[in-house]
């Protein structure tokens, strides 16, 4: 790949990470750049009516983007390969109820979503973003919209406790999430200063208001959230704080993605687990269907698959224990021929690279690794092994992934946990086991996993692009040479 290709990878890379601090707005950015590329939204909830050589979309819950493009020869029956991410990262949402006061703060409360490095979350400048929904009033009726926002600067804090008030925290922190680990939005003195008038922000009001009885009116938004929270919100989507029904909010840290290091060959980022697989894998399709001859001779269906909720076990309707994925097969499949005993057949010829970010050598615990299994920064895409079936690669799948890695002279690694530690997992086992569709589990390496700021390498991700590039274009003619009982 040439030097400015690669530029402009990582470049576009750290665009899409900076406008993507939840999953709502990852689909969102996913979805503005398939409609730029050609791709035509379709629903769910209608009947597809689908032709050779045209590319589309869909979105559930707008938290999961299904995109996929239909090769020029494709007749029904013929596989899909599938590039598979997911779009959440661990993090703090917030609570139903997040009002909170305690010794003159107002405070947000926050539940953990995922397995995250709590720790990390201190001392950061914190904002808030998701989904709201929001009541319009037009011409005598009334409507619900879905909107996203942002608050760009920091408005939260969760400030450590000072050494002096505990002298052993250096021999482990080990913060309380439920006690510990609640954002400060603001004094209760400067609230009262500032709300706005007919507000009742006081001390009474609040569900944790050191002991004192609660009086506000149950049900009310002002019982649920601080009035300046919604006011915050209301300013930044344009509407007063009553036309605020309900949100989907988590807290997120406000300093942008950036390329970095001494010699800038580091991206120092929250969430590359697991947006920069989600990224790279969206690019490689968008980029492999670009030209009005890149689809001529494809026989298959190309296809990228972004989940929401793998980071919490992927059971829901939008997560890779859904029957999504199947149902989308199915239904291309149908859009084509009615013969319902196909879609066996298209399972069995289908192929599904799961990408989720690796874990790399860290330097100061090499011991956490074993030691012919150590993937580095700049070694290409992590091909996951385990016997256990923590993660869905075999031999007959990992060939595929690293002849086509061959072919094009791309650096390719090899993960295998040690045997005294316990596996994460992947989508991958989980659409394997529920599709019945042939798996490989890779994912580009990194260190902080699971931090509030992560780091990977530049040259990683120009390495993940091209390889899922090459995929789309190579499998198609490779799976034709691979004998049919394999």
């Amino acid at each position: 790949m040439a030097k400015d290709e690669g530029y402009t990878v990582v470049s576009d890379l750290i665009n899409f990470l900076n406008a993507s601090p939840t999953a709502f707005h990852a689909v969102d950015e996913a979805k503005k750049r398939l409609q730029s590329a050609g791709y035509e939204q379709i629903s769910e909830r209608d009947d597809w009516k689908l032709a050779a050589g045209k590319k589309y979309f869909f979105t559930r819950n707008h938290s999961t983007i299904v995109a996929f493009a239909v090769g020029k020869k494709y007749v029904a029956g013929n596989g899909f390969h599938i590039l598979g991410a997911h779009t959440d990262s661990p993090c703090l949402k917030l609570k139903p109820v997040t009002k909170v006061v305690k010794g003159g703060y107002l405070e947000v409360g926050v539940q953990t979503y995922g397995g995250g490095l709590w720790y990390t979350w201190f001392d950061r400048d914190l904002t808030v973003a998701g989904r709201v929904i929001i009541r319009q009033e037009k011409e005598g009726s009334t409507s619900y919209l879905h909107r996203l926002v942002r608050i760009e600067e920091p408005i939260m804090r969760i400030p450590t406790l000072a050494i002096h008030l505990d002298r052993d925290v250096n021999n482990g922190f080990k913060p309380n999430t439920q006690s510990h680990l609640v954002p400060i939005l603001a004094t209760l003195v400067k609230a009262e200063l500032n709300k706005a008038a007919g507000d009742d922000d006081s001390i009474e009001n609040g569900p944790q208001n050191d002991g004192k009885k609660e009086n506000d009116k149950t049900g009310s938004k002002n019982a649920k959230h601080h009035s300046l929270l919604l006011q915050v919100l209301a300013s930044e989507l344009g509407c007063e704080p009553d036309d605020i029904c309900d949100f989907e909010l988590q807290a997120c840290d406000s300093q942008p993605s950036i390329v970095a290091g001494a010699a800038k060959e580091f991206i120092f980022s929250g969430r590359l687990d697991n947006l920069c697989m989600s990224f790279c894998s969206l690019k490689a399709l968008i980029d492999s269907t670009s030209s009005d001859s890149s689809l001529e001779e494809e026989t298959g269906v190309r296809m990228v698959a972004l989940f929401d909720h793998e980071e919490c076990g992927s059971n829901s309707a939008q997560g890779a224990g859904s029957p999504v994925m199947l149902s989308a097969v199915s239904r291309v499949t149908s859009s084509f021929s009615l013969d319902s005993k196909l879609l066996d057949k298209v399972v069995q010829k289908s192929f599904l690279v799961s990408a989720d970010m690796a874990h790399a050598l860290h330097p100061n615990y090499t011991d956490k690794h074993e030691e012919n299994h150590q993937p580095k920064l700049h070694g290409g895409l992590v091909i996951k092994h385990n016997a256990n079936q923590r993660y869905a690669t075999n031999a007959v799948t990992a060939f595929i992934f690293r002849e086509v890695a061959r072919k094009h002279n791309i650096p390719v690694q090899d993960f295998v946990v040690r045997n005294d530690m316990p596996c994460g997992s992947t989508i991958g086992p989980i659409l394997a086991s529920g599709v019945g569709i042939r798996t490989i589990d890779v994912g580009a390496p990194q260190l902080s996993m699971h931090s509030i700021r992560e780091m990977c390498a530049v040259d990683d991700v120009k390495h993940s692009y091209e390889h899922f590039k090459a995929f789309f274009q190579e499998f198609s003619l490779l799976d034709a040479k691979i004998a049919v009982d394999v």
